[in-house]
């Protein structure tokens, strides 16, 4: 299982198309929230564009991150309607 810090940057595991996010997007994870019953606990990331401008803070069920391994490497996809900060929450 991985180990996970705050402020470390991420990897989504899964499209949130909600968002418009796709699986690889980074994003720094920057709190933990327990789940308030017996469900898996989640993470509250923020989402930057590739500028350093904040795009969205989101919650996600932690099973939806990883950490990044020296294996990977970043690439850069456009994100229609990009540019706007919002507060958005994803079910889990």
């Amino acid at each position: 299982m991985d180990t996970f810090e705050l402020y470390q940057e991420v990897a989504l595991t899964r499209d949130l198309p909600e968002h418009r996010l796709k699986a690889g997007d980074i994003a720094t994870l920057i709190d933990f929230v327990p789940h308030p019953s017996e469900g898996e606990d989640g993470c509250v990331l923020e989402v930057f564009n590739a500028v350093g401008e904040s795009i969205a803070v989101i919650v996600v069920p932690i099973s939806s991150v990883e950490v990044l391994r020296a294996d990977e490497i970043l690439t850069v996809r456009s994100l229609p309607q990009a540019g706007s900060y919002s507060l958005q929450t994803s079910k889990f």
